[in-house]
């Protein structure tokens, strides 16, 4: 098969695959869903770096006043609620998508994911303590479980409205009063489908979200968190934006909430004051992984030629591009250089486009895994914070280390193809 028949294949059979499954109902619910999360877990972000800072006498100082307990009590109220978000978020999402009224199928997810929790934990002392909600399920733990829960009561709720199976108010009702009513019907129906699954699986001493964890969170998270898997997402992101399409927003966007339960593990391993390591059932690959170095300066890690650009560069094209990209690339925005260089559809580019994040990739995990640098807590940064500031902000002074060599790894592998590149450019010149 030859590069133009592979183009044409890609082009007109791969991709508009791909984006027919990305423009599903259910994985713009998701990604969409979750997105309303961020701002309190960056906010929680802020709390649970005041709680505790990496100075040690400032720490101590924070603690000795109180203000430590105030922040972890902010941190908490953000970061442990985040499976209850998704389950209301992704059912308000999937109703508002298909133009239904959103906000009661949002509130019947969310009756539903405390249904299917368990009501009741075990206390130091040996004690079985009932009638709780227990945080250890509305956080990471509980996340997977709140997808599929905010995904099938949207399913089912829209079913319902799109087959008019419901109480229609006469005209003059006010809007809130008739929403309320229409809502009622699959209300009803979801919360006792739901009630009835809860009372099966109590006869077996579990909950549905329990099984959910065991059966498929725990897998799926152990198979990101794992070397191919990172590697995998990497070049994925890598290779779908070579034709042009957002790679990083279509895989976030699809397991990002597999890596936000992953941090969540991470923190609630800290929270029993155990140590953070692989042992203790700490996760490599989280949020942070990707979001402050595999897309660090923009997909592809184009820092490097950013840097080539401004210092190196002898053609008119590429100083300007260098110029124009500097700005952005501080804040990881690179599309100026992916459309205007271009790399995109750019066949001299495309290996290390790929090749730049997977070795990063590489690199940032085994620095990790061999403790060089820490695993990753809820700290949560924005996307557009500046490298080495956000990698100060999510580990210390190591993380922000640790992206200094990941640029300079952009910098010497993006070399000889920019180089070449350059050169072409100012030939013709």
């Amino acid at each position: 098969m030859g590069k133009t028949s592979k183009n044409e294949w890609l082009n007109s059979v791969l991709m508009p695959k791909v984006m027919a499954f990305v423009n599903t109902k259910a994985v713009k619910s998701i990604k969409d869903g979750m997105i309303g999360t961020m701002p309190l877990l960056i906010t929680g972000s802020i709390f649970l770096i005041l709680a505790n800072l990496p100075i040690e006498s400032a720490a101590a100082f924070m603690e000795s006043i109180g203000i430590s307990a105030v922040a972890t009590k902010a941190y908490s109220a953000t970061f442990n609620i985040g499976a209850i978000l998704a389950a209301i978020g992704i059912a308000y999402t999937y109703a508002k998508l298909s133009n239904l009224e959103p906000l009661g199928c949002g509130f019947i997810s969310l009756a539903c994911f405390f249904i299917i929790q368990p009501n009741a934990v075990i206390s130091k002392s040996g004690d079985v303590v009932g009638n709780i909600i227990s945080q250890e399920w509305t956080a990471g733990k509980g996340m997977i479980g709140a997808i599929l829960c905010g995904l099938v009561v949207g399913a089912v709720y829209t079913w319902f409205l799109k087959k008019d199976i419901r109480i229609k108010m006469p005209d003059g009702v006010p809007d809130g009063v008739a929403n309320a009513f229409t809502a009622l019907i699959p209300g009803v129906v979801i919360i006792t489908l739901t009630t009835l699954i809860h009372g099966l699986t109590s006869m077996y001493n579990t909950t549905l979200l329990e099984l959910v964890y065991t059966i498929i969170q725990v897998p799926l998270q152990g198979l990101t968190d794992s070397l191919p898997g990172a590697l995998f997402c990497t070049f994925l992101i890598s290779f779908l934006w070579f034709f042009g399409v957002h790679g990083s927003t279509i895989v976030i966007g699809i397991i990002g909430s597999v890596f936000t339960a992953n941090y969540m593990d991470n923190q609630a391993i800290l929270d029993t004051g155990a140590a953070l390591t692989r042992m203790n059932g700490g996760h490599i690959v989280t949020s942070q992984f990707f979001d402050n170095f595999i897309i660090c300066s923009g997909s592809g890690i184009t820092i490097g030629v950013v840097i080539y650009c401004l210092f190196m560069a002898k053609s008119k094209i590429l100083k300007t591009m260098g110029r124009l990209e500097a700005g952005p690339a501080c804040f990881n925005i690179n599309e100026p250089f992916l459309f205007g260089l271009p790399i995109v559809m750019n066949p001299i580019m495309a290996i290390p486009f790929i090749l730049v994040p997977m070795t990063v990739c590489l690199t940032q995990y085994m620095a990790i895994a061999m403790g060089l640098c820490p695993m990753y807590r809820s700290v949560v940064v924005p996307w557009t914070t500046p490298p080495i500031i956000s990698g100060f902000l999510i580990g210390g002074w190591r993380t922000a280390l640790l992206q200094i060599v990941c640029i300079i790894e952009s910098f010497f592998i993006y070399l000889p193809f920019v180089r070449r590149m350059d050169l072409e450019n100012y030939k013709l010149e």
